[in-house]
This record gives C-alpha cells, structure tokens and sequence, in this order.
C-alpha cells in the first residue's frame, strides 16, 4: 500500500514539473515616470500621466499601470475640458481602450466630479467615456445625481445617466 500511495505521488509530481515546464515566459518593459500624448491630426486630444507603466508583449499586449494613472483630455482650443484619476487602469493594446478602475474620479471644466470604481475610455466610440458601474455625479451647484452607468463626450459635456435618480437640472439627460 506504501509503494501504491508513493508511486501515486511521483505521478503527480511528474505532472507538476511536465506543467511548470510548460509555462511560457512574458516578456514585459517597465517604464517610470510616463506621459503619453494621444493626438488626430497635430492636435493633441489628451494625455496619459502615471508613475509606472508595464507593458506586458503577450499574445494580446497591453500596458498595466498599476501605481495610478491622470488622463487629461483637451477641446479644440487645446485647453483642458475635463480629467480622470484612478488608482489603477490598463491598456488594451489592440483596441486602445483604456479600463480606469478603484477610486476613478472625474472632473469637468465646468466643476462637476464624477465618481465610480470603473471607467472606460474608448476613443473610436461617439461616446467614448462609459461605465456599467454605480455612478454618482456632484455638480457645481450642489446637484448630486446618481445612476448604474453612464456614457459621455471627453469633456463629460453631454453625459447620459443610466437609471438616474437624485436632483435633476433642466433638460438632463436621463437613460432608463
């Protein structure tokens, strides 16, 4: 019975180490101290800030940065229109689609700060600031309006609320 349960174990340590021997190394590039300038056509529509950025060169490549990331996006006049923080985001390379995760907090140029622990920034969508998160936004005024997700323009100038509930300016724009 001892031999019985010993070779048992030797095969699975077999299969552990034909497993480990099977891993396939990433090769990743860390860069400290980032600012990536996205533009269309020689103007610049917004730049991405953080301490540390990995990019990891797999099958599907993506930039992980994950000590925090500002995203500055600018209006045709090259003056700043809103800006995104977040703990943590990452970059789909294909795509370009960055998702903003933990503590993501917005703010508009005309002082309104959105919050939520998800955001995505799409740049080839119409819409392309989006979240199926909780969302909560506190206006200038004082307003405080909260949703289940929210799509809108860099500039969060034209943001639609899902599911919208809390003080209404006139001609909000509500998504139900």
């Amino acid at each position: 019975m001892i031999v019985a349960a010993l070779y048992g174990c030797e095969n699975d340590l077999r299969d552990v180490e034909k497993v480990a021997s099977n891993r396939q190394s990433v090769v990743m590039d860390k860069s400290k101290g980032v600012e990536v300038l996205f533009s269309d056509s020689a103007l610049v529509k917004a730049k991405l800030i953080t301490p540390e950025l990995d990019h990891y060169k797999t099958q599907d490549p993506y930039y992980e940065m994950k000590k925090g990331v500002t995203v500055i996006f600018y209006d045709q006049n090259q003056k700043e229109s809103s800006r995104i923080v977040a703990d943590y985001a990452i970059q789909h390379e294909k795509s370009k689609i960055v998702e903003m995760r933990r503590n993501v907090i917005a703010t508009s140029v005309k002082g309104d700060v959105f919050k939520s622990d998800e955001l995505f920034w799409d740049p080839s969508r119409t819409k392309p600031i989006y979240s199926n998160a909780l969302v909560s936004i506190t206006q200038k005024n004082g307003n405080v309006l909260y949703g289940t997700g929210i799509e809108s323009d860099e500039g969060f100038k034209n943001a639609e609320i899902k599911n919208a509930t809390g003080t209404f300016p006139s001609g909000a724009k509500i998504m139900q």
